[in-house]
C-alpha cells in the first residue's frame, strides 16, 4: 500500500526502502525521538520529505491532492482533539469535515462500544478524562471509515488492562472491515501481540 524510497526528512529520518502492506496491522516502535511520529505524518502529507518518494497504491503522494489523500489516510495524533459540545457532536464532526452523510445514534453507540467508552451521547465531551477523550477521538476516526488508520500512540493515556481491550477491539474492527492500520506504540508487548508487521526505528533509520 505504501512504499518509501530513499526518503529523508531533515536530520530526523533516513529511510532507504520501506513497504507497508495493505490490509495489515503494522506497528512502529522505537525510542522517543527516533522519528516514529514523523513517519506517520509523511504518509498523509502532513509533512513532505526533503528527498525521496512516497507511493500510495502505486501513486506518488506528491502528485495527489492533500485533502483527497487525507480522506483515505486519516491520522489520529497522540493529543486528542476535542470540540465543544456533546459526545455526539464530537463523533459527527469528522463526518461533517469529510462531507460524508451523518449516521444514526445506533451506529454512534456501536462505535462507542468498539472504543470501550460507555457514555451517553448527550454527555459533555469536555468533562471526559484524558483517556476517555483519547477513545472518543479514536471513535471519530473509525466513524469516518477511511482506507487507512494512522494512529500515534492511541492508548498512551490508558492503563494496561484497558489498553489491551481497546487495541484488541481496534484490530478486530480493522480486519473485519478490510482496512489498514499503521500504529505507533510505546509497547513492544502490544506490537508483538497484535501486529502482522513491526517496524523498528532507531535514530531515524529502519532497524533490519
Amino acid at each position: 500500500m505504501f512504499f518509501l524510497k530513499d526518503v529523508k526528512y531533515k536530520s530526523i529520518l533516513d529511510i532507504k526502502n520501506l513497504h507497508i502492506m495493505k490490509n495489515k496491522i503494522t506497528c512502529i516502535v522505537g525510542e522517543s525521538g527516533s522519528g516514529k511520529t514523523t513517519l506517520l505524518k509523511l504518509l498523509n502529507k502532513m509533512l513532505s520529505p526533503d528527498e525521496g518518494k512516497i507511493f500510495y497504491n502505486g501513486r506518488s503522494i506528491r502528485d495527489m491532492n492533500s485533502i483527497e489523500l487525507r480522506r483515505k489516510v486519516v491520522m489520529l495524533s497522540q493529543v486528542p482533539l476535542i470540540f465543544s459540545g456533546s459526545i455526539r457532536d464530537n463523533l459527527l464532526m469528522g463526518l461533517k469535515f469529510s462531507e460524508k452523510p451523518l449516521v444514526s445514534d445506533t451506529i454512534l453507540y456501536n462505535i462507542l462500544e468498539i472504543v470501550n467508552l460507555h457514555k451517553d451521547l448527550e454527555e459533555t465531551a469536555d468533562k471526559l478524562s484524558g483517556g476517555e477523550k483519547q477513545r472518543l477521538s479514536l471513535g471519530r476516526i473509525l466513524l469516518i471509515d477511511p482506507d487507512v488508520y494512522l494512529l500515534d500512540e492511541p492508548s498512551s493515556s490508558l492503563d494496561e488492562d484497558t489498553e489491551e481491550v481497546i487495541i484488541e477491539k481496534l484490530v478486530s474492527h480493522t480486519k473485519s472491515a478490510n482496512k489498514t492500520l499503521v500504529m505507533v506504540t510505546h509497547s513492544k508487548r502490544i506490537a508483538k501481540t497484535f501486529a502482522d508487521n513491526i517496524i523498528e526505528i532507531k535514530q531515524g533509520k529502519i532497524v533490519i
